[in-house]
């Protein structure tokens, strides 16, 4: 039964135990009524009208509450479950979608959340594919999951159809670090005392990131109920809480961690990320009042381990087989220390794969940033040696063609008082007279000067693009 039912169920045994009492009154009120005297038969008659009346209402009361829990529980409830909820990458994933009361003849809907951005703390839901009209299993497979994603389900029939309401949302977890999208948890460990201060940052290919956190009976919030917000950084001061951490924008999803806040004396100190298969790994155990407790054994599975060495156990070449939850308890106590066991934590193995396509990802993302730096600057040398060749054969064009023109001025349009005089009709100059110097040597050999500027302009286009725009600019 859900909390909803649960809540219906209550109120309706509520309302029951509430009603008795004011029927016994109210009969009490009537036999009252009946036994009283001729002489307050007035007063009798409206007691017991009033009797009615407020029984009458109790009735419709009742009788509404009782609708409504019988409508309650004839309502189809949706449970979607997940498994497994923290893959390996690339592992597969089953989505369950569980009616009850059980009935037969539903079509089952799977949905992918989106986060919106007008309400941090809810989602909205796109159609996986193969699910448009619905599918007749109440089970969906996720092939290749590697992202944290969250998804829901809904439940239809009849013609026309109707539908069940959603499902909750239920994630599936990847810690798995994506260059696209990551969490960094400062302490850098997954455990943390209580009252201590976390800095959780979002980084990737996004300028509108949320801290979110699933808390341990799943209620989803972002940072903004719980912390402070700073621009793609959360601070909880003292107020961290247990559960999932992650980072989430409009498009992308970071990988997750399952942070433990405890309130004992010692904590296990562990990777926020997976290791890497053939690396290796320190845990530790920590005290409030130190840095490190040194006489303490280490646990996995809580399977007692060998090997720890003054407060740490090393793990040297982890294979999978390390995978498994891990604690830390102490063998003596400090003086006012009484609680010397640490909660557990999962330890994560990655494959070498996965960590090489990581790598890979970020090599050609650098490439082809230099790439494209580089492009661009070939791309200007060009047009600048294209426009310095054109601006100097235009320049000695313009040299040619004034020159004869000049000479013929200088000769025909030649007054012998110093002036130039007008040109005759059908002549090509549009001159009228031009007024020469009383120095004629002077003004016949100078010739026009022609410089050419060139402007660039670089433009950043919205897909990341980028263009050269060019103007001609002359001055004579």
């Amino acid at each position: 039964m859900d909390l909803k039912a649960l809540r219906i169920a209550l109120l309706c045994k509520c309302a029951l135990q509430i009603m008795s009492p004011c029927l016994n009154s109210l009969n009490m009120l009537l036999q009252k009524g009946t036994k009283e005297s001729v002489s307050h038969k007035q007063s009798v008659r409206v007691d017991v009208r009033m009797g009615h009346t407020l029984f009458g209402v109790l009735g419709l009361f009742s009788l509404n509450i009782l609708l409504d829990c019988g409508h309650a529980q004839d309502v189809p409830r949706l449970v979607l479950t997940v498994s497994p909820s923290w893959p390996s990458p690339g592992d597969s994933v089953t989505l369950t979608c569980t009616v009850g009361p059980p009935s037969a003849g539903w079509r089952f809907f799977w949905l992918k959340t989106v986060p919106q951005q007008s309400n941090t703390n809810y989602y909205s839901g796109e159609l996986l594919p193969g699910s448009t009209t619905g599918t007749e299993q109440d089970s969906y497979i996720l092939h290749g999951q590697t992202h944290t994603a969250g998804y829901g389900c809904r439940a239809g029939r009849g013609d026309p159809v109707i539908y069940t309401p959603y499902s909750g949302v239920k994630f599936v977890w990847s810690g798995g670090v994506n260059p696209a999208a990551s969490l960094t948890v400062s302490p850098q460990r997954l455990q943390h005392f209580s009252g201590e201060s976390l800095s959780l940052s979002c980084e990737g290919n996004s300028t509108e990131w949320r801290v979110m956190r699933a808390d341990e009976d799943g209620f989803v919030s972002s940072c903004s109920s719980w912390g402070r917000v700073n621009r793609s950084t959360c601070n909880t001061d003292d107020r961290a809480r247990s559960g999932v951490y992650w980072c989430e924008s409009a498009t992308q999803t970071s990988n997750a961690a399952n942070i433990t806040i405890h309130s004992g004396d010692v904590i296990l100190v562990s990777s926020v990320h997976p290791v890497t298969e053939g690396h290796s790994v320190t845990l530790g155990c920590k005290l409030r009042t130190e840095n490190l407790l040194y006489n303490v054994d280490f646990y996995k599975n809580d399977q007692l381990l060998p090997n720890g060495v003054r407060g740490e156990l090393l793990l040297s070449a982890v294979t999978k087989s390390h995978e498994g939850f891990y604690k830390c308890r102490g063998r003596t106590s400090p003086r006012g220390l009484d609680t010397l066991t640490s909660a557990e934590s999962w330890l994560s193995v990655k494959d070498p794969e996965e960590a090489a396509s990581s790598f890979v990802f970020v090599v050609l993302l650098v490439v082809g940033l230099v790439s494209g730096v580089l492009l661009i600057i070939l791309l200007l040398l060009f047009l600048c040696r294209y426009r310095r060749s054109k601006a100097s054969g235009l320049s000695r064009s313009q040299r040619t063609n004034q020159s004869p023109a000049t000479d013929h001025m200088t000769n025909q349009g030649q007054a012998p008082d110093g002036h130039y005089a007008s040109l005759l009709p059908g002549d090509s100059c549009l001159y009228e007279t031009i007024g020469g110097s009383e120095e004629p040597e002077q003004g016949t050999n100078d010739e026009p000067e022609t410089s050419v500027y060139q402007n660039v302009k670089m433009e950043t286009t919205a897909e990341g693009g980028k263009h050269l725009h060019g103007q001609n600019q002359g001055n004579g």
